[in-house]
């Protein structure tokens, strides 16, 4: 006869077996639920560049990059009954001087987006909270959520470079960037060039090319002027 011990073993695999076909039911259900990301508008309206020192004790100066930005997108269909959160982020991006293939890439602004079965995992106050438990009432998808509509966005990050140089710089581009964290399956990322079954790649997402203005310094007398 099977001991106490052995029949505790062979129940709590089963259990575990049981949990992991149906983990793998559930991951696998994203790919019947179709994804069509579009951004409708994503443009640079202000850029600037200053300088400063990276921190209190340098003697030497970085040039700072900081861009505003307007921001029209629809990632709704990102969000499915496994849709855990949305990361989604904008990056700064212009070719590397010296070489034809690197690029450099700067994040400028991101946002987490949570479904309402996820927002008590929000580090939000009060009020916040109230508004996301009254959206989220009664759905399992709100169609609300995904939807980004910014005009005139500060960044949240200034952007710099190893070489401390950043004004003049021409092919600057701005990117949104997504990633799909599900409760059950792996992380997905933004699609550029290429369609997935029932998952779409992502329209639009890149700005047209602008360039970083000079640094404009004072003339005597307290008039600015180019350099």
């Amino acid at each position: 006869m099977y001991s106490s011990l052995v029949r505790l073993q062979n129940t709590f695999g089963f259990f575990t077996t049981v949990a992991f076909v149906v983990a793998a039911i559930i991951a696998a259900s994203d790919l019947l639920a179709p994804r069509a990301p579009v951004v409708n508008t994503l443009e640079a309206n202000n850029v600037q560049v200053a300088t400063g020192r990276p921190h209190y004790y340098s003697n030497k100066k970085e040039e700072y990059a900081s861009i505003r930005f307007t921001l029209d997108a629809d990632l709704s269909s990102l969000f499915t009954w496994n849709t855990k959160q949305l990361f989604v982020y904008v990056t700064a991006e212009w070719p590397a001087a010296g070489s034809e293939n690197a690029t450099n890439q700067a994040v400028i602004w991101d946002t987490i987006i949570t479904s309402p079965s996820a927002d008590h995992l929000m580090n939000v106050g009060p009020a916040t909270m109230k508004k996301l438990r009254k959206s989220a009432e009664g759905k399992s998808i709100d169609p609300s959520r995904g939807k980004i509509s910014l005009k005139n966005q500060r960044p949240k990050y200034q952007i710099t470079h190893p070489s401390g140089k950043l004004a003049e710089i021409d092919d600057v581009v701005l990117k949104l960037h997504y990633n799909v964290q599900p409760w059950v399956g792996a992380l997905t990322w933004n699609q550029e060039n290429l369609d997935v079954g029932l998952w779409k790649r992502l329209k639009g997402g890149v700005s047209e090319k602008f360039a970083f203005p000079a640094i404009k310094k004072k003339k005597e007398g307290g008039e600015k002027a180019k350099v």
